[in-house]
């Protein structure tokens, strides 16, 4: 990694740093969060002044010690300057501390300077003053700025702490403080001792993973070589990720029933952050959902280590790409030797021996393992031993896997500790930001103010027919096809198909004949192969590919098809031989690329399977596609052979699928035939009525869904399923709630009568999935229709924009509301009112930083939920609200405790949810909690800390993420009086000592998730 030496060179932690920088201050005076004003940085010093409690020599003390614990963490052989030189260092660093006293400014100058200025300006102070500079060697004076500048860093971190003023004036500032000194913290502990080989190497492969994963192709800008990429940073729209194994966030505190369910499955982790509290992730998504653009995402994230905030899990790790459609290629899949071999990269001769074992060993590796799908079921079982050995080899490093939905069945890796996150399909506000990130891509390409005025006017038609026409905002659920809608509607001049194959086919159209004739790519003269035997020829290649369960061939493989073709498509030999075609085909096709030199694949999966049906189908090699019907590669292939197939082809696939399906021993594998039987007839609009009939007939064997996984199972077959739903008479409140889920899930207009007809169900888990899931449908009919009709007791209502939240209070009242989105405190202020609301959860919100400014006004506010509100930190202003509840999460900080600022202020809260880390212990906490949900980030917690600073507990949970291998002592306990449960998730000792308390305990040795768990 690219660690800047100035950062990490010191190798001191905040817990080494942090005691000594506070002998520096008086200990009382101004300040302790009560001043309205700044404080002159000479008034608080403990060695200068009327106050004085460290004397010079005290000084130079406290300096040699900073000194003598960065020589002692620098490691055996890599002493950081000459033995003889230590007491000149601490002399020099000391002399310049000192110079604190002279500077004329107060600590919100200071925290503006920031730390590097602060150095600049003692150092400056101490030469104006004609103090003595030593002379150093370039080892002594390295480390001398390093410790200045660590020292710097945690004296402004000590300002911003003493008093609210400095982060209320200077939120951004402070913000990075904290930010930059929980990096170094992760740094110290992730990064061990390296040699300059290894470092430099390290930098050389953070650049060229940067260089290779940082741009997209975009699906129809790519209309020449050099437009041919977009900025990841401007492409990437994080989409949110479901955890397969929890419909709905458990509510912090669950018992009494105090706190009931609020938005289900749609309050989703943005999916760069399922890594969070999760060492390894099985991260499935359909075809162009964005697996791979999260993939390279992480990569150039963990490569740059830059703007990590909500990523901390990143910090300090090395990334590898292991796409299986490539490395599953070869005889063996790779050891970590052969990585960078396996992948073609071009530093593989210059990384250094054994590197990748050290850094896996470390448990620095963020492996990215790309596409199980994309490889012959045959392998995936080999891929998962070899998978299984290197978690045996290598078990504390940063593991993604990604698939398609169906590939492998759930808890494939469920016995190698992994987490299951499914991609959710783009809302409307993503499928909103994409149309308007892909005409800003599209507009650097336009030459003149006329194109980009034309432009300009289909992206507005665009977003309309996005907003009013169904079947459109169904097909524009993900990235892939929401770029090709974009490309088609510029190309056609606002004119789009209908329905997916006719999308497929204007857009090969669009790709492989008219973007170049009418850019005038050809000269006069130039060989110009028509659209039809551009279509055979890759027909020919994705077909091959899809027989031999194969995502690329060999480029020599690819020439001898297209030559074993061409007798059938004369018109192709005018390019030439069969080399010189696939060239034609690399450059002007738009649809094939060379992942390497030697190798030759479909730009996207979806394109080589749209022709590879196409192929079966011409040749009617029905049998062959039956035969595959239960590998999840097929899937989309069949789909498409029946889109393909006229009515009486249409009919004999299905009829043979419903044979196969009913003879699967599995009632899963069935279930999965009949499912996808039930999808093909969206793409068969000329077919048998008997056969129509007979699929819906095997389908309603397993309507309605009986769990909620089925459930969103079940909506993957489209608008056709919403037929078979039953209404909620006769249901459970489960089974509602599940039918629910599948409707919600099926962003159609169609949808919102059948969802109406549960408006008025007792159950408050399908009222609440009622009310998270307005943002996928129109914004007018579902509120007036669905939200309306809601009760409200025990109801949170969900807004996602501020067009949601005027309809919710023009309506109100509503007491309990969840603001998801960036609602800035404008927003929040101007529109919450005072009295009404008693409950509130802000959810991804990245912009509210004066939490005072935003809701200190709401008198009657007793929970506050903050989920996701990275800089909303500072809890100054809320002192006068009745807060009796307050959840604090942090899903990306994986690794990291954050625990408001101010929190001691909060004199009426009772009920607190928090994760803490070791400098965390010595934030000022409420003296009245009684119910403590804990989460822990490393492997102890001072159970006698908890005790002294809790003293009125009645229930305590405790949650380690990564579980811990020591045992928890919980006699000290025994000083809480009023102690009725503990549950923690670890082994423990000194349960004798708390007659009366239910304790639960379980000892972890797999890595559990992290976000379980009530009081």
């Amino acid at each position: 990694m690219d660690v800047d030496p100035a950062v990490i060179g010191a190798r001191l932690a905040s817990s080494v740093v942090t005691p000594l920088i506070k002998k520096l201050f008086v200990k009382e005076g101004p300040g302790a969060g009560l001043v309205d004003e700044p404080v002159r940085i000479s008034s608080l010093l403990s060695f200068r002044g009327e106050k004085r409690t460290l004397t010079e020599k005290d000084l130079s003390k406290l300096a040699a010690e900073l000194v003598a614990r960065a020589i002692r963490n620098a490691g055996p052989g890599e002493r950081p300057c000459p033995a003889d030189e230590d007491e000149l260092v601490a002399e020099q660093l000391a002399t310049t501390l000192y110079a604190l006293g002279d500077l004329d400014m107060n600590d919100v100058q200071a925290v503006r300077l920031g730390h590097q200025g602060l150095a600049y300006e003692l150092a400056h102070a101490t030469r104006t003053r004609g103090r003595t500079t030593l002379r150093l060697s370039q080892g002594g004076t390295l480390l001398y700025e390093r410790l200045l500048d660590t020292a710097c860093l945690h004296i402004l971190h000590f300002f911003t702490q003493r008093s609210a003023f400095v982060p209320r004036t200077l939120v951004e500032q402070s913000g990075r403080l904290s930010e930059l000194i929980t990096k170094i913290d992760i740094l110290i502990e992730r990064i061990p001792s390296q040699t300059a080989q290894d470092a430099g190497f390290e930098r050389r492969y953070a650049e060229y993973m940067t260089g290779k994963h940082s741009t997209l192709t975009i699906v129809g800008i790519d209309l020449s070589h050099a437009e041919a990429t977009w900025p990841l940073d401007a492409a990437y729209l994080s989409l949110e990720a479901v955890s397969s194994g929890e419909e709905r966030p458990l509510s912090a505190f669950g018992l009494g029933g105090e706190e009931p369910p609020a938005a289900p499955q749609h309050t989703a982790l943005p999916a760069d952050r399922a890594l969070s509290g999760h060492q390894r992730v099985l991260l499935r998504g359909v075809a162009g959902s964005g697996k791979t653009t999260l993939v390279q995402w992480l990569a150039v994230s963990t490569a740059r280590q830059e703007s990590l905030r909500g990523l901390e899990q990143l910090i300090g790790r090395v990334p590898f790409v292991l796409p299986l459609r490539t490395i599953a290629r070869r005889e063996s899949l790779p050891s970590p030797a052969s990585f960078l071999t396996s992948v073609h990269n071009p530093l593989d001769g210059a990384q250094p021996p054994g590197w990748a074992d050290r850094v896996l060993t470390a448990g620095r590796g963020l492996l990215l393992i790309d596409g199980i799908d994309e490889i012959p079921e045959r392998d995936r079982e080999r891929t998962r031993a070899w998978l299984s050995d290197l978690l045996i080899a290598y078990p504390d490093n940063l593991w993604v896997v990604t698939s398609r939905p169906s590939a492998v069945a759930d808890d494939w890796l469920g016995a190698q500790g992994f987490a299951e996150f499914t991609l959710s399909p783009m809302s409307r506000e993503d499928m909103a930001a994409f149309i308007d990130r892909w005409h800003e891509a599209a507009r650097q390409t336009c030459r003149t103010e006329e194109e980009r005025a034309t432009l300009g006017a289909y992206q507005s038609a665009l977003h309309t027919a996005v907003r009013t026409k169904q079947d459109l905002s169904r097909l524009a659920t993900n990235p892939l096809m929401c770029g090709l809608i974009c490309a088609l509607h510029r190309a056609r001049r606002g004119y789009l198909p209908p329905g997916r194959k006719a999308l497929y086919d204007a857009a090969l159209s669009m790709l492989l004949t008219r973007r170049d004739t009418e850019r005038h790519v050809y000269a006069p003269g130039d060989v110009q192969l028509d659209e039809e035997p551009q279509l055979q020829l890759l027909q020919r290649l994705a077909y091959y590919l899809i027989r031999n369960g194969e995502a690329e061939l060999d480029r020599d493989r690819a020439e001898r098809l297209i030559e074993e073709a061409l007798p059938s498509v004369p018109a192709a030999q005018a390019l030439g031989d069969a080399p010189a075609i696939l060239r034609h085909l690399l450059l002007r096709s738009g649809l094939l690329r060379e992942p390497s030199v030697s190798t030759v694949d479909f730009v996207h999966r979806t394109f080589q399977d749209y022709l590879g049906a196409k192929a079966a189908v011409e040749a009617w090699d029905v049998g062959l596609l039956i035969r595959n019907a239960h590998d999840a590669q097929w899937e989309d292939v069949i789909r498409m052979a029946v889109a393909h197939g006229r009515p009486r082809e249409r009919a004999e696939l299905l009829r043979k699928l419903l044979d196969v399906a009913r003879h699967e021993n599995g009632a899963e594998s069935a279930l999965r035939l009949f499912l996808l039987a039930m999808a093909c007839l969206e793409h068969a609009p000329d077919l048998d009525p008997a056969i129509r009939d007979e699929v819906t007939r095997n389908a309603m064997e397993f309507v309605p869904p009986m769990t909620i996984p089925r459930a969103r199972e079940l909506a993957t077959v489209g608008p056709l399923v919403l037929e078979l739903l039953p209404g909620p008479e006769g249901l459970t409140n489960e089974v509602a709630e599940c039918c629910v889920v599948t409707a919600s899930r099926i962003p159609v207009d169609a949808a919102i009568p059948y969802l109406a007809r549960f408006a008025d169900h007792p159950a408050v888990g399908v009222r609440a999935q009622l009310a998270s899931s307005w943002g996928r449908f129109d914004t007018e009919r579902y509120f007036h229709e669905v939200i309306l009709r809601l009760d409200r007791d025990d109801l949170y209502f969900v807004a996602e924009s501020m067009q949601h939240l005027r309809l919710l209070l023009d309506t109100g009242p509503r007491p309990w509301l969840i603001l998801r989105g960036d609602f800035t405190a404008d927003d929040i202020r101007d529109n919450l009112d005072g009295e009404e609301v008693t409950r509130l959860r802000l959810n991804r919100n990245h912009v509210v930083e004066d939490l005072g400014a935003a809701i200190g006004h709401l008198t009657n506010l007793e929970t506050l939920y903050l989920t996701d509100c990275l800089r909303a930190v500072f809890l100054t202003g809320l002192s006068d609200l009745p807060l009796r509840t307050l959840v604090f999460e942090t899903p990306g900080l994986s690794g990291v405790g954050v625990v408001p600022y101010r929190m001691e202020k909060l004199t009426a809260l009772e009920r607190l949810k928090v994760t803490i880390g070791h400098a965390s212990m010595e934030r000022g906490f409420p003296p009245n909690i009684t119910w403590l949900d804990l989460h822990v980030v490393h492997e102890f917690v001072d159970t006698a800390w908890l005790s002294s600073v809790f003293p009125r507990l009645r229930h305590l949970n405790i949650l380690f993420p990564s579980g811990t291998d020591r045992s928890i002592d919980l006699s000290p306990l025994a000083a809480l009086p009023d102690l009725e449960t503990v549950t923690i998730n670890a082994e423990i000792s000194g349960a004798a000592s708390l007659p009366g308390v239910t304790v639960t305990a379980s000892s972890v040795s797999a890595r559990p998730s992290a976000g379980a768990g009530s009081p």
